[in-house]
């Protein structure tokens, strides 16, 4: 299967550059898969498309000022990192600028606040670092970091709150799960009001979720393992619902992956901390969810992949062309897209 069969034209000026007024009146377009049928509507209606029963699964995961420059110790040159993966705040594995330039045992130095020596070397940029500092580390980061917004942004961000879910709270993802931006606390009471139930899972979003595909075939492109976690709670609140015929709705694609690869792995949810290189495209059997609450995706990624095998390619890009021709916003900051098993 061929990268470019999930290419699709999107003029430049429908690439969201910042976030709705109001995080629930961005758009919303309803996809129902089975009958084809396109809705346009207000993200705020997505409460009328939910039944009491459904379960909404939710990824928590807290976006990290990830984006870090710094100077090498030596050369005072300037570099820049991306944090992908923490590990227990003295380990960092990051995405570098420049990263030919950085070796085993460069040091880098950030604001005199925070060190760190490159201890291991990886393939595509991604290098390790070991870090020293005083005080805390992520009361540093927010001194020292930005927010890692996504290349095709080019306004800076007024309020980094909207650049995070208003339920997240783990701390661990380079990138923000963007199909959550659009609740608003008022939303999720008036959802838990109706009958539905919210879980959480945790998946850290990194190169699994953002890398370009850069290969012919789809079947070609290596996907970048993510780490995530669900508790007992949420497993037993799945498999409850599995066993009474009611439907699992992913807030996202992160989501939808964790939820994808549990069952894969185990037949069934339970309680776990792992990490998944899950990498769903037509034709995937979905065993987990049942519909999906996401952004409007890259041309060519596996975002967009992933979708397809929900929908159905054909109708996925048949969808994107009716969403450029009203004008939606695209990407991160952009509308929202209800996929319905209805």
């Amino acid at each position: 299967m061929r990268v470019e069969d999930f290419s699709f034209d999107l003029p430049e000026e429908l690439i969201a550059q910042h976030p709705a007024d109001k995080r629930d009146e961005s758009r919303l377009l309803v996809l129902h898969k089975n009958t084809k049928e396109i809705e346009h509507k207000h993200f705020y209606d997505i409460i009328d498309y939910l039944h009491p029963g459904d379960v909404l699964v939710r990824n928590n995961s807290k976006v990290i000022p990830a984006r870090l420059y710094g100077v090498k110790e030596k050369t005072g040159a300037h570099v820049e990192l991306l944090i992908l993966k923490n590990h227990n705040d003295e380990i960092i594995e990051c995405l570098c600028g420049n990263a030919k330039a950085i070796k085993t045992g460069t040091v880098i130095d950030f604001n005199g606040k925070l060190k760190a020596e490159c201890i291991e070397v990886k393939e595509e940029g991604i290098r390790v670092f070991k870090l020293s500092y005083d005080g805390i580390f992520y009361e540093i980061l927010d001194e020292i970091g930005s927010m890692p917004l996504p290349p095709y942004i080019h306004e800076p961000l007024v309020d980094n709150d909207r650049y995070q879910n208003v339920y997240a709270k783990v701390n661990g993802s380079a990138a923000c799960p963007t199909a959550g931006l659009h609740f608003t606390d008022e939303l999720i009471r008036k959802i838990k009001d109706k009958g539905i139930i919210i879980t959480d899972i945790t998946l850290h979003v990194g190169l699994g979720t953002f890398r370009p595909v850069k290969v012919d075939e789809v079947e070609d492109h290596h996907m970048h393992y993510e780490e995530y976690e669900m508790d007992e709670e949420t497993a037993n609140i799945l498999n409850r619902a599995k066993e009474e015929g009611r439907r699992i709705i992913a807030v996202g694609t992160t989501s939808c992956r964790t939820l994808e690869s549990i069952i894969a792995k185990f037949g069934t949810f339970k309680k776990v901390k792992d990490k998944t290189n899950i990498f769903i495209y037509p034709p995937y059997e979905f065993k987990a969810i049942d519909a999906l609450i996401t952004n409007f995706h890259l041309p060519k990624s596996t975002l967009i992949m992933m979708i397809s095998a929900l929908a159905g390619k054909d109708l996925i890009l048949d969808t994107y062309k009716e969403a450029v021709r009203e004008r939606y916003r695209f990407f991160s900051f952009g509308d929202s897209m209800f996929i319905d098993n209805e």
